[in-house]
């Protein structure tokens, strides 16, 4: 019987070793194709030209590709299907323990980070278009709305989850309105994807979230999740090598929406489904996704209100930037700040067991 951190490590190892393998490939592609915008500039939530942000990465949005984030849900699905596919022709017992690929725990996050990876390539794809103009805000929302309102449902119908854990507490019992409440978590972990916007920003933090989801979830004895978190992390970190500055290639809607969306039902499925606190540790373990939306939600209430800017630029990585930081000061020091986040997030997601 293999131990279970092995059943965790080698998926993580054996998607890094496949996404490092296949990046040159994607990269000529990405190249050959000349998959990057070609109009640069963009426009803020209100319609106006993004003046601070153009000033600060006009150059970048034309200098590498995007749709990176092909590689780590590329690497992923890689990794999953060949060892479901191993495990299936071979008698090996080892190659079946190796197998993470269960309907009770890998089946909807898979089928998120799907669905979510083609819709941002549909959207990618139209914005290296000439037109530069990729799927609208609203119908990339009316497409997480419905997905995430399936998933909701699932939840509630099929796997009888009506409460969210509260540590040293007791739970929250939402009944149906658990269907709402994951819509609005989905959403919100949606709308984090735009801390995508500096060279190893988005991997690195993404990476630290998955790797403490993979601990919480061994801890509840969840392997199979466990590993698909840790393939996930392996993918990412595979995407990072190639993302460090200068970026070979950026990770995009197709890697953003793709990572948010499985995010969200990883989350609750480390909850009262799993007997944890997915949920309620969500905010310190993510805080920098929340933080990102934040000052996204602050900049436009600021504006509506006092019709000025509360920052420079908005998302607050840009600000940074915006203000004098170079782009490895911002990377790095959110690095550290996700690895301090998200081990508290697991100490008291553990503590609380």
């Amino acid at each position: 019987m293999l131990p279970d951190i092995v059943r965790i490590l080698i998926p993580a190892a054996a998607t890094f070793a496949a996404g490092i393998a296949c990046a040159p490939v994607l990269t000529h592609y990405l190249y050959k194709h000349r998959a990057w915008k070609k109009r640069p500039g963009k426009q803020t939530l209100g319609g106006d030209v993004a003046h601070e942000f153009n000033r600060l990465h006009t150059e970048n949005e034309v200098r590498a590709p995007r749709m990176g984030g092909i590689l780590v849900w590329g690497s992923v699905l890689l990794t999953t299907f060949l060892l479901a596919l191993l495990a299936a022709l071979s008698s090996s017992a080892f190659l079946e323990q190796l197998n993470y690929l269960s309907r009770n725990q890998t089946w909807l996050p898979l089928a998120t980070l799907l669905a979510g990876a083609l819709v941002g390539l549909i959207d990618d794809i139209m914005v290296i278009g000439p037109s530069g103009e990729g799927l609208r805000l609203r119908y990339r929302l009316i497409v997480a709305i419905v997905l995430s309102s399936f998933i909701g449902w699932w939840f509630w119908a099929k796997l009888a989850v009506v409460a969210v854990n509260i540590p040293f507490a007791a739970p929250i019992t939402l009944g149906w309105l658990i269907i709402p409440f994951f819509v609005f978590v989905s959403l919100c972990v949606y709308a984090s994807g735009v801390i995508d916007g500096i060279d190893g920003l988005s991997g690195g933090v993404f990476a630290s979230i998955f790797a403490s989801y993979t601990v919480i979830a061994a801890a509840q004895s969840q392997v199979d999740l466990a590993a698909f978190c840790a393939a996930t992390l392996g993918g990412l970190l595979a995407f990072l090598w190639f993302n460090v500055p200068p970026a070979r290639f950026y990770m995009s809607d197709t890697g953003t929406m793709a990572l948010t969306l499985s995010l969200a039902v990883v989350v609750f499925m480390t909850d009262s489904l799993g007997g944890g606190y997915g949920v309620a540790v969500l905010p310190l373990i993510g805080a920098l996704l929340v933080i990102t939306v934040l000052s996204n939600v602050l900049q436009i209430s600021w504006k509506l209100i006092f019709h000025t800017k509360l920052f420079r630029i908005a998302p607050l990585h840009h600000h940074f930037e915006a203000i004098g930081w170079s782009s490895y000061k911002v990377v790095m020091r959110y690095w550290i700040l996700s690895l301090i986040f998200s081990f508290a997030g697991v100490v008291i997601a553990l503590a609380a067991l």
